[in-house]
């Protein structure tokens, strides 16, 4: 196979490089792989109701809307839970950051499947933080009256004792989650497909939990460099 060579590079690179390349090309395969499988997976259960959110409607009014409602011209939904409940003075950095490079993707991926953002804080105040973001194209959902969060783990009320144990979910408190669930309808019914669940295991020896891997683009971007990821989070403002 016939390789790059960049200007002045040693021999000891380019023989370092290629080895990486082809790790890299075996990484690339296993990716595919393990979304062919994820493709494959049987149907998950049926949704216990067709839960009631908030949204801004087109007359800049909040209105109700419905899940079997949310998925306009697809038969597939993508739910992602943002970390901003009422309690928050500021939404969780890393959920924004991520959120901030979802935006312009919205525009893509509604050609393919409905994607909505949902939060525990009144729509109201997650509009506010969307117009200061400059999120033009996430379409933001209030779970304020309903048991969404808790059903499909964007809160940590239904975790078990040993996930709350493993989670470090102190007795007699809960907080909000990040995760993002796929959903499917078929024949007028709508089941779980898909949850991040690997947010919530353990990290395996050299690896670090960051919940957005699959999707977030500052982490790959951040790999390319000589330096990584290194001990940097992102912070909502940096001013």
């Amino acid at each position: 196979m016939e390789h790059l060579h960049y200007p002045n590079e040693s021999t000891e690179y380019r023989a370092a490089r290629n080895a990486l390349l082809d790790e890299e090309i075996a990484l690339r395969a296993q990716i595919e792989a393990v979304s062919a499988k994820r493709r494959a997976l049987p149907l998950g259960g049926e949704v216990p109701q067709d839960y009631v959110f908030e949204r801004i409607g087109k007359t800049s009014m909040p209105e109700q809307v419905r899940m079997s409602e949310l998925f306009g011209p697809h038969d597939t939904l993508i739910l992602y839970s943002f970390m901003y409940g009422p309690e928050r003075e500021l939404p969780c950095p890393g959920c924004t950051h991520l959120l901030d490079g979802l935006d312009g993707a919205a525009r893509h991926v509604g050609q393919r499947a409905a994607l909505h953002i949902v939060a525990k804080s009144p729509i109201a105040r997650l509009a506010a933080w969307a117009h200061e973001r400059g999120w033009d194209h996430l379409s933001l959902l209030s779970t304020a009256g309903n048991s969404f969060d808790a059903d499909y783990f964007g809160d940590t009320s239904n975790f078990s004792r040993g996930m709350r144990t493993q989670h470090h979910v102190p007795e007699g408190q809960n907080w909000d989650e990040t995760i993002f669930n796929v959903f499917k309808r078929a024949n007028g019914r709508i089941r779980h497909f898909w949850g991040s669940e690997m947010s919530f295991a353990p990290p395996a020896p050299k690896q670090h939990h960051r919940a957005g891997d699959l999707v977030d683009p500052l982490w790959g971007l951040l790999d390319m460099t000589p330096e990584g990821r290194g001990d940097f989070f992102p912070k909502v403002r940096y001013d």
